[in-house]
């Protein structure tokens, strides 16, 4: 299970803030008295380190809570567009204004569009950020035949660029939706993900699929996402750290198409 640090960094935020508040209130008034008298009584180390603390940890709650927040990719489910080790930025409110930990919207702003890469809880794991492309929209209907995406009965655009030298038998593409294209990759041979039955994206869910089509665990599998689990739309690469021994890269900073 991954861990809630919405959840975490809240609470630290609301210890500091009340034990700053409290020695206001009660304790430096003490202080001051003794002072007065000509006694000096030090500061209290938890009350230095939480006044310390309490507005770096506001400020961090308040960004990442709202406007943009931090990820990495741990999985090659949407290669080629994202790697493994790849650090994004996820806009907060492209999606509208939601309170932290109950993810409640509270300001509607914006919703998801077909090819929009986007953060998520999945449906069998409401614990645990995912990132795919949202595919479907509320009432598409969707199906997959050999490899090849059908949004309400229509193709979406497949164009072949070359075979992927790293994976024997996968293909790269680029991929149009809504106008928007991005890189894809599928195998020549038929796997278990190169065929659906026609689906219909019900009302306030969206169908997400990754872009590695036959290595993503998505809405193939689980279902549809949905609105009041999504996090935000992914916007940029700012960093790529592929292991823990090796030194960052900055070469793939740029975008997210």
């Amino acid at each position: 299970m991954d861990i809630n640090f919405p959840l975490i960094l809240l609470l630290l935020v609301v210890a500091t803030g009340a034990i700053w508040l409290f020695d206001a209130l009660f304790l430096a008034r003490g202080r001051k008295a003794l002072a007065a008298k000509g006694q000096s009584q030090p500061e209290p180390v938890l009350v230095e380190y939480s006044k310390s603390f309490f507005p770096v940890l506001a400020i961090v709650f308040v960004l990442r809570s709202f406007l943009v927040e931090p990820f990495q990719i741990p999985s090659a489910s949407m290669d080629p567009t994202l790697e493994v080790g790849d650090f994004i930025l996820v806009n907060k409110f492209s999606y509208g204004l939601r309170l932290p930990v109950s993810r409640t919207k509270v300001v509607d702003i914006g919703e998801p569009k077909r090819g929009d890469v986007m953060v998520f809880f999945p449906p069998h794991m409401n614990d645990t950020y995912y990132i795919k492309r949202v595919i479907g929209l509320p009432g598409d209907e969707i199906r997959v035949v050999n490899n090849q995406l059908y949004i309400n009965g229509e193709p979406v655009p497949q164009e072949f660029i070359r075979s992927d030298v790293r994976i024997p038998g996968r293909e790269l593409l680029w991929e149009t939706l809504d106008g928007q294209r991005h890189l894809m990759a599928k195998h020549s041979a038929p796997t278990r993900y190169s065929n659906t039955r026609a689906i219909t994206v019900p009302e306030g869910h969206y169908f997400m699929m990754g872009d590695n089509r036959d290595n993503s665990l998505d809405s193939r599998e689980w279902g549809f996402v949905p609105e009041k689990d999504i996090v935000g739309k992914a916007f940029a690469i700012w960093m790529h750290w592929d292991k823990l021994l090796s030194l960052p890269s900055f070469n793939r900073v740029g975008g997210i198409e």
